[in-house]
């Protein structure tokens, strides 16, 4: 995908449409780690929040509660 650097205000970048930022799941606000190549090559990555493992049981507990039914019907 070829995009042009824009002038946006008194800076300059690169306008994601709503299907490139679709396509690399980000939203307005997302923050993004930039790392500038030897090659000149510019990559950015996603900063995905980390999934602690209190998390991760809340929201198995949650499922299991919400879908108690459905899986007392596959079993």
């Amino acid at each position: 995908m070829v995009k042009t650097i824009s002038k946006i205000g008194n800076s300059q970048g690169v306008i994601f449409d709503s299907a490139l930022m679709e396509l690399a799941r980000l939203k307005v606000g997302d923050a993004v780690d930039v790392v500038v190549h030897d090659s000149g090559a510019i990559t950015l990555t996603p900063m995905r929040p980390v999934i602690t493992p209190e998390f991760a049981a809340e929201t198995a507990e949650k499922v299991i509660r919400d879908y108690d039914e459905v899986f007392r019907r596959l079993s």
